[in-house]
């Protein structure tokens, strides 16, 4: 079997506050949109920016975690992996949708403002905004010369 990897890291920008809900089961799950910029020089030399929107799903306890401390515009770092999934809608159609599952979220843009305002946010938010991973995967490549292609 080949090997292959399924790994997505973002740092964007939240474009709206968490949206929360709890599974049947009582678990926690998080809804994000995220936002990545990028600028670059067109062939006539005028710049454009680009922005690109992410669906990421973020579970349990890092849901609930998400809920506190971010709101719109909190700049995060998401690792995890891409997901389809499939359903119907209203008219029977089969609806398709790629997003992202959290692995781990680390909260960029919780300041010192922030926490002033807001006395439940720690010291150290980012020490407590990792997803527990089921096994520790291998650093990889060390150098671009270690990829096969």
């Amino acid at each position: 079997m080949a090997v292959s990897i399924n790994k997505v890291i973002i740092l964007g920008n939240l474009g709206a506050d968490p949206e929360v809900r709890s599974t049947a089961g009582g678990r926690s799950v998080a809804t994000l949109r995220v936002a990545t910029n990028e600028r670059f020089q067109k062939k006539d030399g005028n710049w454009e920016d680009h922005t690109e929107w992410h669906n990421i799903v973020v579970w349990g306890k890092d849901a609930d975690r998400c809920k506190s401390y971010l709101k719109k515009g909190s700049q995060i770092l998401v690792e995890g992996k891409l997901q389809t999934r499939s359903w119907e809608d209203r008219e029977g159609n089969k609806r398709y949708t790629t997003e992202v599952v959290a692995l781990a979220v680390t909260f960029v843009g919780v300041s010192g403002g922030d926490r002033a305002e807001r006395s439940d946010v720690p010291d150290h938010p980012t020490e407590e905004a990792h997803a527990p991973k089921a096994s520790k995967p291998d650093a990889g490549p060390s150098s671009d010369e270690d990829f096969p292609f």
